[in-house]
């Protein structure tokens, strides 16, 4: 089985699993690094993730990884939080985080920029406006190649 399979059945697996305690499932990655494989989840919910939460979490799915066997490979399971700069992937992500600062990198240009941090502003049709130096600029979510919430002080 292929990482990326691997990554679509745990996804089904874990998010039916969190759904039911009230977290998101924002990732799941699967790859080889220096140490093996490591299957990485990460989780999110109103209030924030604790240690606590993460360690529940991931005896509740590794039980359900054991019962269901379907990764070959020795992997090690890490659960934690996206962070404070967590990424923004969908129009749900950027919905939730309206009004908050924003770092974008966008796959072709808008002007001359593809790199841009403001506010986000609105999120309608498929796109995002951001408020950066006193302008309101539209975003395709197409054309968004990552998207990171920014730390404010």
């Amino acid at each position: 089985m292929i990482a990326e399979e691997i990554v679509n059945r745990v996804h089904l697996l874990a998010e039916s699993v969190l759904t039911s305690e009230g977290f998101e499932l924002v990732e799941v990655v699967f790859r080889r690094e220096a140490r093996g494989w490591v299957l990485r989840l990460y989780v999110d919910k109103e209030g924030g993730v604790t240690v606590n939460d993460c360690v529940r979490i991931s005896q509740e799915i590794g039980r359900n990884l054991d019962v269901e066997d379907f990764i070959s490979s020795p992997y090690v399971l890490e659960v934690s939080s996206p962070g404070l700069t967590r990424l923004l992937r969908s129009e749900k992500d950027f919905r939730k985080y309206q009004g908050r600062l924003v770092r974008i990198t966008t796959r072709a240009p808008i002007g001359n920029r593809k790199h841009w941090k403001g506010r986000i502003r609105s999120v309608e049709k498929d796109q995002v406006g951001i408020e950066a130096e006193g302008e309101l600029f539209w975003i395709s979510l197409s054309n968004i190649a990552k998207a990171v919430l920014e730390i404010e002080l």
